[in-house]
């Protein structure tokens, strides 16, 4: 009996090692503050307080917000110091920014009469879904270890969606002079759509790995948000590095430029859990990778908005008689078709947490 009680209280050592004497109170007086007395405090500071292996992520020692939190104290912890304040915070405001523009070109487009506008508007739009959904998992992502997995699957589909978003604004104005009108250009927004799918089930099954193969699930997830990315650069790729064609050779070059450089700066950020990969717990409240992997996607997705806006303005002279336009069953058709495929995916994946026995998803492997 003795021994089973002492294998029971080093089981929670192999979730996370116990935090030092001396972090602990540097972690008590702070929160033990009049000022954050109100706020929920995050778990890992109190001693033999342990975070739960779902949570934890690489290098953040300190600032986990409680696992089983109440939507009002994830609402609440906006306003508190946790390890992901920042991460809401750098997607909140720009959503608001994104929304701010998006609303400006709707009250000086006419919506029903000018078709050629509608695939600009069709990817503002994504663009200010995907911040609202990633401000959302994040603050939503504690109230449990179910709720975690959902939240981040919405948030998957949401960049999806804005991944088919910049397909069809590309379509609509940024395909160099020589690829308009081809084989490729005819079926690269519908090849977009299949890719949204893929990737939504992709990224969903990749958190059912998490705990058990955190090599692979890295792996998978990062593909999943690479390829479509890739197939969407296509014409991008072909613009910056071979033939882009009169018409496309002006001032929007640069901010492509620009856009991809973010991009890669953003996935290095993503991948390698820098800086605090080498500085365990040094930054697990500001300057973290996935907050400056926020910072980087806001700052290419600004890029590209501008790349697109001028790209639109420059060419369109050019485009109205040389290419075919986006008619608005093509363009609604395939909004349509990512939402339902990915939300089956999201249902379908969220069903499967339910379904799955807790050990069997949550488990290390040995």
């Amino acid at each position: 009996m003795g021994g089973a009680r002492r294998k029971a209280r080093r089981a929670p050592a192999q979730v996370q090692p116990r935090l030092s004497r001396g972090c602990r109170g540097q972690e008590e007086s702070r929160w033990s503050s009049p000022a954050c007395a109100a706020f929920p405090r995050p778990l890992g500071w109190t001693p033999g307080t342990l975070v739960i292996q779902v949570f934890h992520e690489q290098g953040i020692l300190f600032g986990y917000r409680h696992p089983q939190s109440s939507a009002t104290a994830c609402v609440l912890s906006l306003f508190q110091m946790t390890n992901e304040t920042l991460n809401i915070w750098t997607h909140l405001l720009p959503f608001w920014f994104f929304m701010w523009r998006f609303v400006s070109t709707l009250r000086v487009t006419d919506i029903l009469n000018d078709s050629y506008s509608w695939p600009l508007l069709v990817y503002m739009g994504a663009s200010c879904v995907y911040p609202l959904a990633s401000s959302c998992a994040h603050t939503f992502s504690s109230m449990s270890k179910n709720a975690r997995h959902i939240c981040y699957f919405l948030d998957y589909g949401a960049v999806n969606l804005f991944s088919l978003g910049s397909a069809i604004a590309y379509s609509a104005y940024v395909f160099p002079d020589t690829l308009v009108c081809t084989t490729f250009h005819d079926y690269y927004v519908a090849l977009a759509v299949l890719n949204t799918v893929v990737s939504t089930g992709l990224s969903c099954y990749s958190r059912f790995l998490e705990i058990r193969k955190p090599g692979l699930c890295k792996i998978l997830r990062v593909l999943a948000f690479a390829y479509p990315y890739t197939w969407d650069s296509l014409p991008i790729f072909s613009r910056l590095f071979l033939f882009p064609g009169e018409s496309a050779q002006n001032e929007a070059t640069m901010y492509h430029q620009k856009h991809m450089a973010m991009t890669l700066l953003a996935s290095f950020f993503y991948s390698a859990h820098l800086p605090e990969r080498l500085a365990p717990g040094r930054f697990d409240y500001i300057g973290h990778s996935h907050q400056l992997f926020h910072v980087c996607v806001i700052l290419a997705t600004h890029m590209q908005m501008e790349a697109i806006l001028l790209d639109k303005s420059l060419r369109k002279e050019w485009l109205l008689a040389n290419c075919k336009p986006l008619l608005f069953p093509q363009i609604a058709g395939a909004i349509l078709l990512c939402l339902i495929f990915s939300l089956s995916n999201i249902i379908y994946f969220s069903a499967a947490l339910y379904r799955i026995p807790e050990p069997e998803l949550h488990k290390k492997e040995t």
